[in-house]
């Protein structure tokens, strides 16, 4: 199994964006960051720690200008939090390993798929495409892309 964490190196390697997001729990503008109308397979993982976070087969069109997912690929890797800013209540999404501030978690996502709408910030993710998941570590995600698996 892999050891997730989180690695001062690559925090030390972030963009000032992405550090401003994971680290200090910012929000990047709305339809800005690189994943929002990314279509292609494959899986997001935290760019701090790489734990794995959410599939592209969950991914949806939520209109809201953020990646928007209906499920995370092991809610072992998620951990939410109540957040209290902005003048409103909020459940916010950190990643369990690397303690990264991801997004947050609204109940208006598809019915039909659980209801949930993970509305996470593109500067906390790496993404890694479908042809690549067994050579950057993720193989064991790539049963995620079977057609079987897809319907």
């Amino acid at each position: 199994m892999t050891d997730y964490r989180k690695d001062p190196e690559k925090v030390a390697a972030l963009s000032k964006n992405q550090y401003r997001v994971t680290q200090e729990d910012h929000t990047e503008p709305a339809f800005t960051g690189e994943y929002w109308n990314n279509h292609e397979a494959g899986i997001y993982v935290d760019v701090v720690s790489g734990e794995p976070l959410f599939a592209s087969v969950s991914k949806f069109e939520s209109g809201s200008g953020w990646p928007s997912f209906t499920v995370p690929i092991d809610a072992a890797n998620i951990v939410t939090k109540t957040d209290k800013t902005l003048w409103m209540t909020r459940t916010e999404v950190r990643s369990a390993h690397g303690d990264s501030h991801l997004g947050h978690v609204f109940d208006d996502g598809p019915a039909d798929q659980g209801g949930l709408r993970y509305c996470i910030n593109s500067a906390a993710l790496r993404f890694v495409p479908v042809a690549e998941l067994e050579a950057e570590g993720y193989g064991q995600y790539a049963g995620l892309f079977t057609t079987e698996a897809a319907q």
